[in-house]
């Protein structure tokens, strides 16, 4: 499933801890394609907590606790780790990580907190959510098999990766525009792992993250710029990623498209995607700027002048995904969405 369903899925599991609906979500997916993103997106947007527990790092005991002595009988103590209301918040997100990678013996101890949330006489408190993630046997990573019990505690998703939602979230996240474009103009380029081989360093949405930052810490020194790449995302990437970069030297006067200029579009394909990219992160900038439906209308002129009217839909989706409702309160848009009717109604 892509992931802004998931996004849904996952915040209304969430907002149905209140009612008493809540159902344990597993998230299952090979390494760096966002697991984990997504549920720091969840908290992020309620502004709750997350207690992360990574059960390939524990044993069966820190869960349970330490067993100690009062009067004639055993008691145990729960663990810090634990959510805690009077602590942490009344609400939460319980995230059990790399859960494929526990020993069975661990596993065995989490089925009572995971569906009847408790443990012991431990108790999850009623606000908090429980998300689990985990890489799938194929994956090459450290994974023990589920075992039945624990499988049929949960819901099972898997992630599936998808570059509208990666560029959606690239651009709310400040990526690099530059990068962006890259895997406009090299879409397959987003996730590429081969198990079979086990790469040490490969493409995925997290270490494309990890480019980003290469570009901004050595994008001023080319001879090692290259390397640093090809250190992220795998040695064939990096050296692509390096000459489309190089390349934008050639690119047209953003400043000059955002002002109304008439400025042409290249005929390049790869300089179409960086200048797609450039407006859009434009667009973003100017929001609430006295001259945001200024620069907008000029970059809704600028996508009707695109050759490919595609390139310029291109353009136009991932602006709106940015910046929501208030492209349709700028007068060209009307215009350009009539000019571009039928190829909207042929992609559909």
């Amino acid at each position: 499933m892509r992931p802004a369903q998931l996004f849904t899925i996952l915040e209304r599991e969430f907002s149905s801890t209140r009612s008493g609906h809540h159902t344990p979500v597993m998230l299952w997916g090979p390494p760096g394609v966002g697991k984990s993103q997504l549920i720091a997106q969840v908290a992020e947007n309620h502004s709750v907590p997350i207690v992360d527990i990574r059960l390939s790092q524990m044993e069966p005991s820190d869960l349970r606790g330490i067993p100690f002595r009062v009067e004639d009988r055993v008691e145990w103590a729960i663990p810090a780790m634990l959510p805690d209301a009077g602590r942490q918040g009344e609400e939460g997100i319980l995230f059990l990580d790399e859960i494929t990678s526990a020993p069975p013996s661990v596993s065995a101890a989490a089925y009572q907190l995971i569906l009847d949330r408790r443990l012991g006489a431990y108790v999850v408190p009623e606000g908090w959510a429980i998300f689990a993630a985990g890489n799938r046997q194929g994956d090459r990573g450290v994974t023990y098999s589920m075992p039945a019990p624990l499988a049929n505690r949960f819901s099972h998703f898997d992630v599936d990766v998808n570059l509208d939602d990666w560029v959606a979230w690239a651009y709310r996240a400040g990526i690099d525009e530059r990068l962006i474009a890259f895997l406009r103009f090299r879409p397959e380029l987003l996730f590429d792992f081969d198990p079979a081989h086990n790469p040490v360093a490969f493409p995925s949405p997290r270490s494309w993250e990890f480019a980003h930052r290469a570009l901004h810490k050595f994008g001023d020194n080319p001879k090692t710029l290259t390397g640093t790449l090809q250190a992220c995302v795998g040695p064939a990437a990096g050296i692509e990623l390096s000459a489309f970069v190089e390349n934008l030297d050639q690119l047209p006067d953003i400043d000059a498209i955002v002002k109304g200029e008439k400025v042409d579009v290249p005929r390049e394909v790869d300089l179409q995607y960086a200048v797609a990219s450039a407006l859009v992160g434009r667009a973003i900038k100017s929001r609430g700027d006295d001259d945001a439906h200024s620069v907008i209308g000029n970059i809704l002129d600028y996508a009707g002048r695109f050759r490919q009217r595609e390139m310029g839909v291109m353009l136009v989706s991932d602006m709106h995904r940015a910046i929501g409702q208030d492209l349709f309160n700028v007068p060209q848009f009307s215009g350009w969405a009539k000019s571009v009717a039928d190829v909207m109604l042929f992609s559909q």
